[in-house]
């Protein structure tokens, strides 16, 4: 059975965070969707690269001090796991955090020098959970929930009286979701306060587990999830988040890896902002035109930014290639000499600068006495990449 939140909860939590969180301001980006007035609620820039200190620090600071005296644990894909080992550092509180084996070197790494002790479990947050509740029976330690908890929804509900706050003609906030105690704590404070404002939700293709539980009508437990955007990699969303989501929240659609590697290029590029997979799903659906807002004063929450480098590369390359500044080119010519100075004159005319060429002699797709030439190319977008294909086309050549 779902609890009640009061809105003096989240006031509550706002005067804890006064001097502990930081409170990014909102930045305009008009080019992320030209036909709504979007900005951004940064996140990212939060004192360990992600809201979820908000609600970590809020819940620590009203535990008992006999419930801080047995010392504090949490599972977390990463993020929270940082949250809490800031907010029991600060508090003088031992904290013990059980992540997923395959969570980013950089968060398990970024926890421990937070002063946390760190127990990696194999799989993934789900089975971190259950290894963190064995823990606590065993030990009695005070668990911090990481969304499922009022006073951690109340913590992440402050987002909301800033956004209210700072834009009080605010008409629609994008929201990412993974277990759901960001948006149920945005969600709760916006329409208590401004009942009129639509709120979004949005999750991985790969990870759509309240998307299809708010769908069916009751949680649903997946089998399964994988998605570049390990923040929001939950199996089953919380009781409490379910209950908020299924009364607060307009609308939950799910953006594909491709969209989510486009959205975190474009942040860079555009803004200077560097964002994880799971920050970055609310701009995605943003650009990709998932929700409704052409027109509207929109807020997206990148929720975080603590993106591995490792992967930082390819999600980069496979953006290039979502949003066409990046294409490979297959062409199948008759192997004879001027072939390929004939296909580099027409891509060099047309604007196209040549990264890389593979030839290719003995393919089961060509003639006897063809070869196949791949082709990699910088473009300027999609509409840039048909203007070469068409100007190969008309030279004779024929793009696979």
């Amino acid at each position: 059975m779902a609890e009640t939140l009061e809105i003096s909860e989240v006031y509550r939590a706002a005067q804890v965070l006064r001097d502990v969180a930081r409170h990014p301001r909102l930045i305009g980006v008009p080019k992320i969707n030209p036909e709504a007035e979007v900005y951004l609620k940064p996140e990212n820039l939060q004192h360990t690269g992600a809201f979820k200190l908000r609600g970590a620090y809020y819940k620590i600071s009203q535990l008992t001090p006999e419930e801080k005296a047995h010392g504090v644990i949490a599972c977390s894909a990463g993020n929270h796991a940082q949250g809490v080992a800031l907010a029991a550092t600060r508090n003088g509180i031992k904290s013990l955090i059980c992540l997923p084996a395959g969570a980013p070197i950089s968060k398990i790494e970024a926890t421990k020098r937070l002063g946390a002790e760190v127990c990696l479990v194999p799989g993934v947050y789900d089975d971190a959970y259950q290894k963190a509740v064995e823990l606590q029976k065993e030990h009695n330690y005070t668990f911090i929930h990481p969304f499922d908890d009022l006073k951690v929804i109340a913590g992440q509900g402050t987002i909301g009286l800033e956004i209210l706050e700072e834009m009080p003609d605010v008409e629609a906030v994008i929201v990412p979701i993974g277990g759901g105690g960001l948006i149920a704590g945005i969600a709760f404070t916006l329409k208590q306060l401004k009942p009129d404002v639509k709120v979004y939700g949005v999750q991985a293709e790969g990870a759509p587990s309240m998307f299809q539980s708010i769908n069916d009508g009751e949680r649903v437990r997946l089998e399964k999830v994988a998605t570049i955007a390990d923040g929001i990699a939950v199996k089953e969303p919380g009781v409490n988040t379910f209950d908020f989501c299924s009364k607060y929240v307009d609308e939950i659609v799910t953006v594909s890896e491709d969209e989510i590697a486009a959205a975190i290029l474009a942040l860079i590029e555009q803004q200077k902002l560097v964002s994880e997979g799971a920050g970055a799903v609310s701009v995605a659906a943003a650009m990709f035109d998932k929700v409704p807002i052409k027109g509207k004063k929109t807020v997206c929450v990148v929720s975080g930014g603590n993106i591995d480098v490792t992967i930082l590369n390819r999600v980069i390359t496979r953006g290039l290639v979502k949003s066409g500044r990046n294409c490979t080119l297959t062409l199948d010519l008759t192997d004879q000499p001027g072939q390929l100075s004939g296909v580099c004159h027409v891509l060099g005319e047309n604007g196209a600068n040549i990264i890389s060429v593979t030839h290719e002699r003995n393919s089961h797709i060509t003639s006897i006495n063809g070869c196949l030439i791949r082709v990699e190319v910088e473009t300027r977008n999609n509409d840039h990449i048909e203007i070469l294909r068409n100007a190969l086309t008309e030279k004779g050549y024929h793009v696979v």
